[in-house]
């Protein structure tokens, strides 16, 4: 198994996460996002993902781009531990929340995103900057007001043990920080990421962590 990705991207960083707590042994092939233009645009990585993104997981003669797809594949495959909850009532709730992540954040404030609001629409650092935290706010907002008020919420976004939920949230506040995004307004979405980043798993997929780190 093979997973190419870069060690800043959120969702590589998703990826590792889950292929890390499943205990999946795997070969990590850097994509480097910004050196040379972008690797991401060599022709042979092309071959494997046409939309130039990363992850790409590569399984045998199995080729999955786009990190939900991914995490999904290796929990159908790869079932123990599961990273999604039993009932389906449950299972639900976990990818309504991923998908506050990975639909209406990330999506908005990605690199290439950022990139063609500074270079294609001329807008400097300090415009640019106020589009990213106006819709980090904005999704972290609905998120910590999905999780504070659900029952089901516990140690972690679902329940006492990591969920796909977990998977996508962690990257995605490190990613704030990064950018000087206060997080302080949502106090359970700060414990839930605490909780995360102390277990081994997470703190072996942490962007710092990887060998392509720069």
């Amino acid at each position: 198994m093979k997973l190419y990705g870069y060690f800043r991207s959120s969702a590589s960083y998703r990826v590792r996460i889950a292929l890390n707590l499943k205990g999946l042994p795997h070969e990590t092939v850097p994509v480097h996002l910004v050196r040379g233009g972008g690797e991401q645009f060599d022709p042979g990585y092309l071959q494997l993902n046409p939309q130039a993104q990363v992850p790409a997981l590569v399984d045998d003669e199995v080729v999955i781009t786009q990190s939900m797809a991914v995490v999904e594949y290796l929990e159908e495959i790869y079932r123990t531990p599961p990273l999604l909850p039993s009932d389906a009532g449950a299972r639900a709730r976990v990818r309504a929340l991923c998908q506050v992540v990975a639909c209406d954040i990330h999506p908005l404030n990605n690199l290439r995103v950022l990139r063609y609001l500074s270079g294609n629409l001329g807008l400097d650092e300090t415009a640019k900057m106020r589009w990213y935290r106006h819709w980090v706010r904005e999704g972290l907002a609905a998120l910590e007001a999905l999780l504070n008020r659900h029952p089901m919420t516990g140690t972690f976004c679902h329940g006492e043990r990591p969920t796909m939920a977990d998977l996508f949230l962690v990257p995605q506040i490190y990613n704030a920080r990064r950018f000087n995004c206060p997080v302080q307004d949502y106090p359970t979405i700060v414990r839930i990421d605490a909780n995360c980043r102390a277990l081994p798993a997470f703190q072996a997929a942490a962007p710092e962590a990887q060998p392509d780190f720069a």
